[in-house]
C-alpha cells in the first residue's frame, strides 16, 4: 500500500482547497518517511525472508512509527504544523491523511503493528493481513488509485477557467499516469 496512499490524498484533495496536493502526498507518506531514518539507524527493520519480500511480502519491524501511538503522535506533529501554515481546518485535513496511512496500512499489513511504541507491554500485534491475497490488495490499491485522480481531475476540471482547463487537466492526468506506475512498480516484486 503505497501508491493507494497517494491516492486516497487525491482523493482528499479533490474535497478541499485549503491544502496544497504536496502536502497531502506528503501527509499521506508521513509514518514511512519517518520509517527511513529509524530504519538507518536500525531501530527499526523489514524482514524478507519469511514470505519471499516483493509485494506485501515482508514483515515491517516498525515498533515506533507504524505503531498505534507512534502514529497519533505523528499526526499531531503533522496536523500542528499544517494548522500552523494553512490554518485551523488545513491542519484536521492534514492530521486526518496522515492518521489514514496508519488505518489502510491496518488493512494490509500482516500482525506487525503494535499498539504502543516499540511493542511496549508486549501487547498484540495489530493487521488484518490483506497483503497475503495480493490480487485483493492490488485490486483495493488500484480503486484507491482510479478514484483518487478521477475525483482529482474532476475536481480540477470543474474550479478551473477556460485558460487553466487544459493545465489542470494535464496535470490530473499526470498524476493518474505517476500513481498507476508507482503501483505497478510495487507490484512487480509480487509476480
Amino acid at each position: 500500500m503505497f501508491a493507494g496512499h497517494f491516492g486516497l490524498a487525491a482523493i482528499v484533495k479533490s474535497r478541499t482547497n485549503r491544502v496544497p496536493l504536496w502536502a497531502l502526498l506528503v501527509s499521506s507518506q508521513v509514518l514511512d518517511v519517518a520509517f527511513i531514518p529509524m530504519v538507518m539507524t536500525g531501530a527499526e527493520s523489514m524482514d524478507e525472508t519469511k514470505y519471499g519480500g516483493g509485494y506485501g511480502g515482508a514483515i515491517i519491524h516498525a515498533d515506533y512509527t507504524h505503531s498505534l501511538l507512534g502514529a497519533i503522535i505523528l499526526t499531531l506533529a503533522a496536523a500542528f504544523a499544517g494548522r500552523w501554515i494553512w490554518g485551523k481546518r488545513a491542519g484536521v485535513i492534514i492530521g486526518a491523511v496522515v492518521f489514514s496511512h496508519w488505518l489502510l496500512d491496518l488493512i494490509v499489513h500482516r500482525a506487525d503493528m503494535p499498539l504502543l511504541p516499540g511493542n511496549w507491554g508486549d501487547l498484540p500485534l495489530l493487521g488484518f493481513g490483506l497483503w497475503q491475497y495480493p490480487w485483493i490488495s492490488i485490486t483495493l490499491e488500484a480503486l484507491l488509485i482510479a478514484a483518487g485522480t478521477w475525483m482529482y481531475a474532476r475536481a480540477a476540471f470543474q474550479q478551473s477557467g477556460e485558460r487553466s482547463r487544459f493545465a489542470r487537466v494535464a496535470a490530473s492526468s499526470l498524476l493518474g499516469v505517476v500513481l498507476v506506475l508507482l503501483l505497478v512498480s510495487d507490484a512487480a516484486g509480487w509476480f
